[in-house]
């Protein structure tokens, strides 16, 4: 067991809750919490390193017996003291487990895989939005998402946590050109369709049926004016006077599943 939290591999680990920069050189990301672990296995998604207690094992020996079982799981698995769990952990009360995830390496899903229904959010700054975003996207199964490269760092321990464990199932980049990636979209045919507060049109009145991708911008700034300009229709989602804006995951679930109920219909 590993108890001494001097240990080179624990501020290996901390270091990848703390920077981006670590998690890029070393090719790895956080995993916390057996929720996160549980969806990294079902998904078969490579974890690099796995840490837990004795105490976690006991409480969940299907999962552990399931990781030790296959060696292709787990490419290091360390039974820690709960000192040094917490020396890890970005949170103040981990539950026991801890992986460090291989790092994504994920094909241009902007032409790959948005065909029917996707999202495109630019400058999206808090990882618990994103995460909110991610958990809607999945469970309306949309194809793929794009996020710009000034975002908050799709790996951040904040957004793993937020997703609740769905983000091993959602297909998403940080797009480098956000605005190319829509030209290439709408080059095959795919709608791009832009939340602006005046618009004319609510989100009720257009056809998600057809191929679409939907852009939403910055929690304070909204979508900046070249993603609007760019966008083949602009829709609005209604609200009181008194409301400045919507939360921009709250806008994105209300879009997702207006368009999940058109497409059902």
């Amino acid at each position: 067991m590993l108890t001494s939290t001097k240990n080179p591999l624990v501020k290996q680990l901390r270091s990848l809750g703390e920077s981006s920069k670590d998690r890029k050189e070393q090719g790895l990301f956080l995993v916390e919490g057996t929720h996160a672990l549980t969806e990294a296995v079902a998904t078969n998604y490579p974890l690099s390193i796995l840490c837990c207690t004795e105490k976690w094992i006991a409480a969940n020996p299907d999962l552990y017996d399931q990781i030790e079982a296959s060696p292709e799981a787990v490419a290091r698995l360390e039974i820690v003291s709960e000192e040094v769990l917490q020396a890890i952990a970005t949170t103040k009360n981990p539950d026991g487990a801890i992986a460090a995830a291989v790092m994504p390496s994920r094909e241009n899903i902007s032409t790959a895989n948005i065909k029917t229904l996707g999202l495109a959010l630019e400058t999206i700054q808090d990882p618990g939005n994103i995460g909110a975003i991610v958990r809607s996207a999945v469970a309306v199964e949309i194809d793929g998402m794009l996020v710009s490269s000034d975002s908050v760092d799709l790996t951040n321990p904040k957004i793993i946590r937020a997703t609740a464990g769905q983000w091993f199932r959602c297909p998403m980049q940080t797009s480098t050109n956000l605005a190319d990636d829509i030209r290439k979209l709408q080059s095959q045919g795919i709608k791009a369709i832009a939340t602006v507060a005046n618009a004319k049109k609510t989100y009720w009145d257009y056809d998600f049926r057809q191929p679409t991708v939907i852009l939403l911008g910055n929690e304070g700034n909204g979508l900046s004016e070249e993603l609007i300009e760019l966008a083949d229709e602009v829709i609005a989602i209604p609200q009181s006077d008194r409301v400045e804006s919507l939360n921009v995951a709250i806008s994105a679930a209300l879009l997702l599943y207006e368009a999940k109920r058109q497409r059902s219909n």
